[in-house]
């Protein structure tokens, strides 16, 4: 047993989740967009059962694919591809106030007049599940 769970309970839940989402390879910014929130829904819950760890990796891993696909940053600046990246999920500077500490602070990096530190390109890496590479 995990989780208080038989093997074949954990694996009857985890077949429950791929019906209700239906999780498949992503081909357009739609299917992203609604990828994305499935995520977020599921990255908002304070506890995760084995199932939705399951189904968020799978979902990383989809939205990854879909992404380096189709948006190459391969020979953008950090903050281009920053602000492509805020672009493609509507986003706006005030969205990024936590991970940069403040609103003078994220204009400062936005208007390209600080750069991104290691530490908030992990971070910028894991809200937007990419390396952190593409932000320094």
């Amino acid at each position: 047993m995990r989780n208080g769970q038989t093997p074949a309970a954990a694996k009857r839940d985890y077949g429950y989740l791929l019906l209700e989402f239906r999780p498949r390879a992503i081909e357009t910014g739609a299917e992203n967009e609604r990828a994305l929130a499935v995520v977020a829904e599921l990255m908002r819950r304070p506890r995760l059962s084995a199932a939705e760890k399951t189904l968020l990796k799978l979902l990383a891993i989809l939205i990854e694919h879909f992404e380096q696909t189709h948006y190459s940053l391969d020979e953008s600046s950090p903050v281009e591809t920053l602000a492509e990246l805020m672009r493609a999920r509507g986003m706006t500077a005030k969205d990024l106030w936590p991970v940069f500490g403040s609103k003078g602070i994220t204009s400062e990096v936005l208007g390209g007049k600080r750069g991104i530190s290691k530490d908030k390109a992990k971070r910028l890496g894991e809200i937007f599940h990419v390396s952190a590479e593409v932000f320094i």
